[in-house]
C-alpha cells in the first residue's frame, strides 16, 4: 500500500498530471453541457437574451474567437514558463527546474487554457443550421464565455506568479516550507525508540548464514518499502542489515545489505527483497530527508561562485538552514531496529543523523564561503542558534564541531583582525 502511496506522490509530482486531469474534465464538462442542452427546452428571451448567442452564427462566432485566442495564450503561457525554468537553471541550478516544473500554478494555467481550446472545439462541433434543423448549445456557449474571462483573470495572476517565483527570497522560502514538511513528516515528535534495548549483535549470532544483498539498478534509492520488507524478512525469518537509506546514489550489484539466516536464500527470494527498494535517475523528497537540504545548499553555493558573488543570497540559505535543523534538536530521531509484530528484531536500518544532518547542510556552504567573511560570520551566528536549541550531548558536539571548522577556517582567511574579533566573540559563547 505504502508503494502505490509512493507512485501516487510520484505522479502527482509531474508536470503533465494536472494540465491533463483539467483538459479530461473540460471534455466531460463539454459532453454534459452539450447534453444538458440538448434536453433542456431554454429560449433566451427578455433580458437574458442579452447573455445568450441568438443565432447559430453567433454561437461559432464566439466559440471560434475563444478557441483561437486560448490556443494562442497557451503557446505565450508555455513560453513564459521556458523563460522562467531557464533563469532558474541559469541562476539557482539546474535542480531548481524541478520546482518549477512542480509548480501548480504553472501547471493549472496551462490546463484550463488547452482545456477551454478543446471545449470550444467540442461544442462548436455541435452547433446545427441546416435546414429545418437548428441547435444552439445556449448553456455551453454561456460557460465557454464565463471561463474566458476567469481565464484573463489566471493570465494576470499566472504573470505576477512568474515574476515573484524566480527571486532569491521567493525561492528560498519556498524550499525552506518543503524542508519543514519534509523533517516533520519524516521525523514527527516522539518518534523513535531507546536503542539500548536491543542486541543485534546477539541476534546476527542467532543465525548460522549471511550473505549479501547486491543492489539492482543504478542511480539514487528512492523510496525503501519497509512494509514489505519487513512481511518477507518474517516470512524467511530472516534478519536484514541495511547499509544505504534513501537519498544515496548506488550502483549496480553494490552491496544493499547484509542478510543473516539459517539457510542460503535462493534467487528468486534475493530478487523479491530487491523489488522493496525503488531507484530512479533523480532523488525524491519523499523519504529523502536531505532532499531539499541539497537544494538549499546548491543556491548558497552558486550564490558564493565567483560569477554571481551574491554573499546576502547565501546568508538566507544559512537563515532558513539554521530554523529547519532548530526543529530537529526538538525531536527523537527514529531507531534503526524494526521488529516484526511478534517483537523479534528483523531489520537494522541505515538511518540519519543529527550529526549527519548538520555536515550535509554547512559543510560545502562553509567550503564556498572561504573568501566572504559575512557569510562566516553569520554561519557562526547560526552555530550559536543551534547550540541554544540542542539538548543532547550529540547535538552539542556536532554544533561544537562545525563551529570549530568555521573557527579554524576564519583564522586562516579573515585579513581584518576586527573581524576575525566579531567572529571570536561569538565562538566563545559556544566552546
Amino acid at each position: 500500500m505504502k508503494k502505490l502511496l509512493f507512485w501516487w506522490s510520484e505522479l502527482k509530482s509531474t508536470f503533465w498530471f494536472v494540465p491533463v486531469f483539467i483538459i479530461l474534465s473540460g471534455i466531460f464538462l463539454a459532453v454534459m453541457l452539450v447534453y444538458w442542452d440538448s434536453q433542456s427546452d431554454f429560449d433566451p428571451s427578455e433580458v437574458t437574451k442579452f447573455f445568450f448567442p441568438g443565432s447559430p452564427d453567433a454561437a461559432t462566432d464566439i466559440l471560434t474567437i475563444i478557441s483561437g485566442a486560448m490556443i494562442g495564450v497557451a503557446g505565450t503561457v508555455f513560453s513564459i514558463t521556458l523563460v522562467a525554468l531557464t533563469l532558474a537553471s541559469n541562476q539557482f541550478g539546474p535542480r531548481m527546474v524541478k520546482n518549477f516544473m512542480y509548480d501548480r500554478i504553472n501547471q493549472t494555467v496551462l490546463g484550463t487554457y488547452v482545456s477551454l481550446f478543446i471545449y470550444c472545439l467540442i461544442v462548436l462541433n455541435t452547433v446545427k443550421h441546416a435546414g429545418d434543423m437548428e441547435f444552439i448549445p445556449y448553456f455551453s456557449v454561456a460557460f465557454s464565455l464565463l471561463m474566458a474571462i476567469a481565464n484573463i483573470i489566471l493570465l494576470i495572476v499566472f504573470i505576477h506568479h512568474v515574476a515573484t517565483s524566480i527571486q532569491a527570497d521567493y525561492i528560498i522560502g519556498n524550499i525552506s516550507l518543503n524542508l519543514s514538511h519534509s523533517l516533520k513528516s519524516l521525523f514527527p515528535q516522539n518518534m523513535g525508540e531507546d536503542l539500548e534495548e536491543h542486541d543485534p549483535e546477539g541476534v546476527k549470532s542467532g543465525y548460522n548464514q549471511s550473505q549479501h544483498l547486491g543492489c539492482g539498478f543504478d542511480g539514487y534509492l528512492q523510496y525503501i518499502d519497509s512494509e514489505g520488507l519487513m512481511n518477507d524478512a518474517r516470512e524467511l525469518d530472516i534478519f536484514i542489515e541495511l547499509y544505504h537509506h534513501p537519498g544515496s546514489y548506488l550502483v549496480k550489484k553494490l552491496d544493499l545489505g547484509k542478510i543473516y539466516s539459517n539457510k542460503s536464500l535462493a534467487k528468486d527470494d534475493l530478487d523479491r527483497l530487491r523489488k522493496h527498494f525503488l531507484g530512479g535517475k533523480t532523488r525524491t523528497p519523499q523519504q529523502d530527508a536531505e532532499h531539499a537540504i541539497h537544494q538549499m545548499v546548491e543556491i548558497a553555493a552558486r550564490a558564493l561562485s565567483p560569477g554571481i558573488n551574491d554573499p546576502y543570497t547565501a546568508i538566507s540559505c544559512i537563515d532558513n538552514l539554521c530554523s529547519s535543523l532548530t526543529y530537529l534538536t526538538q525531536v527523537q530521531f527514529p531507531s534503526p531496529y524494526r521488529k516484526d509484530d511478534s517483537g523479534k528484531l528483523r531489520i537494522q536500518a541505515a538511518v540519519l543523523t543529527f550529526d549527519g544532518m548538520m555536515d550535509a547542510a554547512f559543510n560545502a556552504i562553509r567550503q564556498f564561503a572561504r573568501d566572504s567573511p559575512p557569510v562566516i560570520i553569520r554561519l557562526m551566528e547560526g552555530m550559536v542558534t543551534l547550540n541554544k536549541f540542542a539538548q543532547t550531548v550529540e547535538q552539542r558536539e556536532a554544533v561544537k564541531k562545525h563551529a570549530e571548522m568555521t573557527w579554524n577556517l576564519a583564522k586562516k582567511q579573515f585579513d581584518e583582525a576586527k573581524d576575525l574579533d566579531d567572529l571570536e566573540k561569538r565562538y566563545k559563547k559556544i566552546s
